[in-house]
């Protein structure tokens, strides 16, 4: 008879206590973090905190634009796009994933304002139509509607805030039962501010009334999760600079399926966008390309894909660090008398708005360069009727990105109490 082999006994693996999993969790954090850093050469002499401005880009982004301009150089701009080509189509992709979306979806254009402005373009609008925008929407789209105002008859309402500040929702679904009414129009994260608007719910209000649903993402790109298909937009404009950490100069416009199926396109149709059928007739492109024009600078349109493909990898963790990174900055801020945080909203991102007591931003922000601080200043223009309601002309602007540590914090905030302390 066979004797059974003897099974031994089996070992379970140690379950990693608290303690240890956090130090483990911390280590990796720690080894990515630096990673980010060695990635990119800029962070290395300063201390950039103007990333809602234009970020650091990664060093692989700089490499795939200068690679491409030295292929232009060495065989000719139409040659090297030929040869480009399964790149820029690859850098299509990556940007539409960026917003959960296709390539097919994904127009490229110079920025988010030019991105806003041809989607604007393709509403033919008469006089006594309805917008319905928000008090905190960028300059440049403000100007677009008092322009369209001007010449179509366009009438402009924008939607009361909640007393925490940021969009009412309830308000723009009372001003979209207006019959005249034929589209929405916000700004995400203002250029002005940290508040973050909530698009989500406004998208569910345009939804249900049946209204063309427009966002300004140029701020929010990068620096918060992004899915058009749970903002329910007809169109949302993105930049690279930014928090995408990509090339200036170039930005995209995403078209949802419905207004492709629509026949939406822009005023002013370009033969990218469409084809020149017979001496009266056009057809158009099938895609969001139908929204470009045939001339872009290649080089940056695969400097965006590459930005592209480093936020994928990074991933979730630049949205959550970046916000806590903007919440310790306060803090300190906080700590300092002569300095007043101007950033409102339940919701808070990674932009810090701050006025110093006896100091002009401009000037300020000319000192903190002298010592190795990047930062921005949004003046009275960049946001008129929220600059108004608080009572300011100006604000130094701060905004951390997830490759910044907070000892930089630390220092740049240690660099502001010493220029302006009494």
């Amino acid at each position: 008879m066979a004797i059974p082999k003897r099974r031994g006994k089996r070992v379970r693996p140690a379950r990693r206590s608290a303690p240890a999993k956090a130090a483990a969790e911390s280590a990796a954090a720690d080894t990515a973090l630096e990673r980010w850093r060695a990635d990119t050469p800029g962070c290395q002499d300063r201390i950039h905190l103007n990333n809602a401005g234009a970020a650091l880009p990664p060093r692989s982004v700089v490499e795939v634009m200068h690679r491409h301009l030295d292929r232009e150089a060495e065989i000719g701009g139409y040659e090297a796009a030929d040869e480009a080509a399964s790149r820029v189509q690859e850098a299509y992709e990556a940007v539409g994933k960026i917003v959960n979306s296709r390539g097919r979806n994904i127009a490229i254009v110079e920025n988010a304002t030019v991105a806003i402005a041809q989607a604007l373009s393709a509403f033919d609008f008469k006089p006594g139509d309805v917008l319905v925008t928000t008090r905190c929407d960028y300059p440049s789209n403000q100007l677009m509607y008092l322009s369209l105002a001007q010449r179509t008859g366009l009438v402009i309402k924008r939607a009361a805030d909640m007393a925490e500040g940021g969009v009412d929702p309830a308000s723009v679904g009372k001003l979209t039962r207006d019959p005249r009414c034929r589209l929405v129009v916000m700004t995400w994260v203002p250029t002005n501010s940290g508040l973050v608007q909530d698009v989500g719910a406004v998208g569910a209000v345009c939804e249900e009334a049946g209204i063309p649903f427009v966002v300004d993402a140029c701020q929010a790109i990068g620096q918060l999760p992004v899915d058009v298909h749970a903002v329910r937009c007809d169109y949302l404009a993105g930049t690279a600079r930014k928090f995408l950490r990509g090339p200036r100069g170039i930005g995209f416009l995403y078209v949802s399926d419905r207004a492709l199926a629509a026949g939406a396109y822009p005023l002013y149709v370009d033969m990218r966008g469409a084809d020149w059928e017979t001496a009266n007739e056009f057809q158009l492109a099938r895609g969001a390309r139908r929204f470009e024009n045939w001339e872009y600078a290649y080089a940056l349109v695969l400097g965006m894909g590459e930005a592209a493909r480093y936020a994928l990898a990074v991933g979730d963790v630049a949205f959550t660090r970046s916000r806590e990174l903007a919440a310790d900055l306060r803090e300190k801020l906080e700590t300092l008398p002569q300095v007043r945080i101007f950033d409102r909203g339940a919701d808070r991102c990674a932009i810090v708005t701050i006025a110093v007591d006896g100091h002009e931003p401009e000037e300020l922000k000319h000192r903190l360069r002298a010592r190795g601080i990047n930062t921005s200043v949004s003046d009275r223009v960049s946001g008129v009727i929220d600059f108004e309601a608080k009572g300011i002309t100006g604000a130094l602007r701060l905004s951390p990105h997830y490759y910044n540590t907070a000892a930089e914090l630390g220092a740049a905030v240690t660099v502001i109490d010493e220029l302006t302390r009494g």
